[in-house]
């Protein structure tokens, strides 16, 4: 018989083990969540020492572009009053010097600078005469490097800048008809003699015309900020013509720095000879009575005080006996202004004004120099943590030369050569960067004595990173040991 078991007696399934399955699969995801944490913490690490390295070795940001340099330009010339201004008081307190000066109206300044050492009614309103005609030279200037004319350029004589045809007192080259007279000619006419002739002729020869001439002339003192000067005819022989010493000053700094050629080529020549044969219609050429008039410089400093190579003296009877002069020894150079000076008649105007200015002139000599940077450009690359750019140039706010007084060493320039610079700069700046801030400083000083500050400013804008970057840059700098 054969076995027979029941149904029921079949062994039951064994159920799976459930609850080890959700233990494995729990296990892998954490395994596989670690992995994913480890390898992002490492990633962050990396991140990290990759923002490390970013802040501790900065790259140079790029250059500014013509924009940006202008708006960079603009801002700081709305924050800082200084930069705007030809000349500026010096940055440090000094006692007030007192020079035995005639002449109603005076100033010296520093022309690299433009830091003024002496100063006596330096407001006052006084027709400048023929100063006036530097300001003229200014704008033949300006015509010529926008390629309007050339020195070179045969100038007509239209009859109303004959000598013959101007008033007896008036200062003159001798133009006449049928003249052939270059622009250069001119030129050293109106620097050598004062010519009222020639001033004409320049004036006609650039703009057409006087009146549009002499609105080119005020355009480019109120261009310069001047707001006390003013013209309605070039030569100068005018009493409505206006200036003041210390705009007059600015501009001849304008001038002096701007068109430096013009001193060896017209102020400091001594001698005029004109009309020469080639000046004089063929028909009047070669005949021994047409020799040419012989005048001396107006301005007698030329040759009797060392280093003087300019300017020009100016006189009429409202604006009495007026001088621009500037001199220049080792490199450092001063521009001297009087007006309103006194005398009787040229020879004691003349005195006066000889004595003025070598007061002047050689009180500054003898009492500053003039501190001028290593480098020029200068810029302190500072990393930016928390910015979407990672590092800003910061600049000086202002020109960095300034008027060094003669308190220290054997002379002036001893002096100027002992002023030390310290910097003040952050090792890193957090967040946000504003165009024109100040971050930092530079300070100069003498026997360690703070003679002036510069701010330093950012170059430009700099907006805040994302919050995750700000963060990671932030610990970063920690990591770094750079602090806010």
């Amino acid at each position: 018989m054969e076995n027979y078991t029941p149904d029921y007696f079949d062994p039951p399934e064994i159920p799976k083990p459930q609850v080890q399955q959700q233990e494995n699969r729990s296990s892998l995801k954490f395994k596989v969540l670690g992995i994913m944490a480890l390898v992002l913490g490492l990633s962050y690490g990396i991140y990290i020492c990759i923002c490390a390295h970013r802040l501790s070795h900065p790259s140079e940001p790029a250059q500014l572009k013509d924009e940006q340099a202008l708006e960079l330009s603009a801002k700081l010339d709305s924050i800082f009053s200084e930069r705007t201004k030809i000349v500026k008081e010096l940055p440090y307190k000094t006692i007030p010097a007192n020079l035995d000066v005639y002449a109603e109206s005076a100033i010296i300044i520093d022309a690299a600078s433009g830091n003024i050492l002496y100063e006596k009614n330096a407001d006052r309103k006084i027709p400048p005469a023929s100063m006036t005609k530097l300001v003229e030279m200014y704008v033949v200037y300006e015509a010529i490097k926008n390629g309007e004319v050339a020195l070179d350029d045969i100038v007509p004589l239209p009859p109303k800048c004959w000598a013959v045809n101007l008033p007896r007192d008036a200062s003159i080259m001798f133009l006449a008809q049928g003249q052939t007279v270059t622009l250069r000619e001119l030129l050293l006419g109106l620097a050598i003699a004062s010519g009222n002739d020639a001033s004409i002729a320049v004036a006609e020869y650039v703009c057409g015309s006087m009146d549009d001439f002499v609105k080119r002339m005020n355009d480019t003192v109120a261009s310069f900020g001047l707001k006390n000067t003013r013209f309605v005819e070039s030569s100068g022989y005018s009493e409505y013509n206006y200036t003041t010493a210390r705009e007059f000053a600015a501009f001849c700094r304008r001038y002096v720095n701007d068109y430096p050629e013009s001193l060896a080529m017209f102020h400091s020549q001594k001698v005029l000879a004109y009309p020469q044969q080639h000046n004089l219609p063929r028909e009047q050429q070669n005949k021994e009575s047409n020799q040419p008039v012989i005048q001396y410089n107006t301005n007698k400093l030329l040759g009797l005080l060392p280093g003087c190579d300019g300017l020009k003296t100016g006189f009429i009877y409202e604006s009495g006996y007026n001088l621009a002069l500037t001199a220049c020894r080792n490199g450092t150079r001063f521009i001297s202004i009087t007006m309103k000076g006194p005398g009787i008649g040229s020879v004691q105007g003349n005195r006066y004004r000889i004595h003025d200015h070598t007061i002047m002139e050689e009180f500054a000599f003898e009492k500053f120099d003039t501190y001028r940077p290593s480098q020029e450009g200068k810029k302190f690359l500072i990393p930016v943590a928390g910015g979407k750019q990672k590092a800003v140039n910061l600049v000086p706010a202002l020109d960095e030369a300034f008027s060094v007084p003669f308190i220290s060493g054997e002379t002036p320039r001893d002096a100027a050569e002992k002023i030390t610079v310290q910097v003040k700069i952050p090792a890193c700046i957090f967040g946000q960067v504003e165009l024109g801030n100040d971050y930092g400083s530079i300070h100069y000083l003498l026997d360690g004595k703070i003679l002036r500050t510069i701010p330093l400013v950012a170059d430009r804008n700099i907006e805040k990173a994302n919050i995750f970057a700000q963060a990671s840059e932030n610990l970063a700098a920690k990591i770094c040991g750079l602090k806010h």
